[in-house]
């Protein structure tokens, strides 16, 4: 695979050219337990499990290869031509009730397989239904598919994932066999995104994939994703820190900088301008709180008792902004908090 180094920056040439007009994440999503990253205790187990797969729940932080290792598994037992009759797939933040799970997925669960041709080929007499998002499911929804799971476990294997562990029931989780996804790490990440580098011919500064490994903070699917939407930025150039900084809406130090220095004369009027410039300019109130409160804990001029205080003011403002909270009032909340809590 051809390759040269152009000045500071790398550039690869594109291996062939793909006519496939996808996204990244699903252009490069693994179509084989092989290529997954990072997770090589989960596919050893997974593996050794084809011939008798239990029913399983698959926890850990977003895009750290959940989905696509149960496609990717599924791809492997069915072929890709049984797969559209053998898996059914369901988002269960989109559907979440018991209703779904009564009709639905309790009709898939117990519908018989039409041929047994393809047990002659090796193929598993089961089918599979991934509940992706189970943490979204409502307490009803998640004991009627615990009766579910129980009646129909000869018939259909279920995969159950979520970010969350601590909202499934003990009831689901003692009838599923658990694998944990970790993050994936910075050789893994760096590894997987040169890859696509390659096979797309981006023009990169190292330093450019140093800051989206970093912002990524191991989410492997939010980096392909903002990898794509920086190669489309500037599109004759090489992708750089900026261009990174841009596509994942960083905030520039100097502006997080302006809103400490606001917070520290201890006039409101001078925190409400400066709150309202900085939204007025359309960055994300939730990304402009996690660095403010970041460049707080290296100030110098704020005691460790007052950062606490400060911390508990965010951890009330996360919340509402969870609950749909105007950014406007949140970010000035939390400036006033500081504010309040500078020597």
């Amino acid at each position: 695979m051809g390759s040269f180094f152009q000045d500071q920056g790398v550039r690869f040439k594109s291996a062939k050219d793909s006519t496939l007009n996808l996204p990244w994440i699903e252009k490069y999503r693994p179509k084989s337990l092989n290529n997954i990253s990072a997770q090589e205790d989960t596919l050893i187990t997974l593996k050794n499990s084809k011939d008798n797969l239990p029913h399983m729940l698959f926890y850990g932080p977003p895009g750290t290869g959940k989905t696509s290792t149960i496609l990717a598994l599924a791809r492997e037992l069915f072929g890709p031509e049984l797969m559209k009759s053998r898996v059914l797939e369901l988002n269960a933040s989109h559907e979440r009730g018991i209703d779904v799970i009564r009709e639905r997925v309790k009709n898939y669960a117990r519908s018989f397989i039409i041929s047994d041709s393809d047990r002659n080929n090796q193929c598993p007499g089961f089918k599979i239904i991934i509940l992706d998002e189970a943490d979204s499911l409502t307490k009803d929804a998640q004991e009627a598919l615990r009766r579910t799971m129980e009646k129909y476990s000869e018939l259909t294997r279920f995969c159950l994932i979520c970010n969350q562990i601590s909202c499934i029931i003990p009831a689901l989780k003692s009838r599923c066999t658990l694998f944990r996804f970790k993050s994936i790490g910075i050789d893994n990440m760096r590894n997987r995104l040169t890859y696509i580098c390659e096979q797309e011919g981006i023009d990169y500064y190292p330093e450019a994939m140093d800051e989206l490994i970093k912002d990524s903070q191991g989410d492997l699917r939010k980096a392909i994703s903002w990898l794509n939407n920086a190669s489309k930025l500037h599109k004759d150039d090489r992708v750089t820190v900026d261009t990174i900084k841009e596509t994942v809406g960083i905030v520039p130090d100097d502006i997080i900088n302006g809103l400490i220095e606001s917070a520290a004369s201890k006039s409101y009027d001078k925190i409400q301008e400066t709150v309202n410039d900085v939204i007025a300019s359309g960055y994300f109130g939730k990304q402009v709180i996690e660095q403010v409160f970041l460049k707080v804990l290296q100030d110098l001029r704020i005691n460790e008792d007052h950062k606490c205080n400060i911390g508990e003011s965010l951890g009330i403002i996360d919340k509402r902004l969870v609950d749909g909270g105007c950014e406007l009032f949140q970010v000035l909340s939390l400036m006033c908090a500081i504010s309040k809590n500078m020597d």
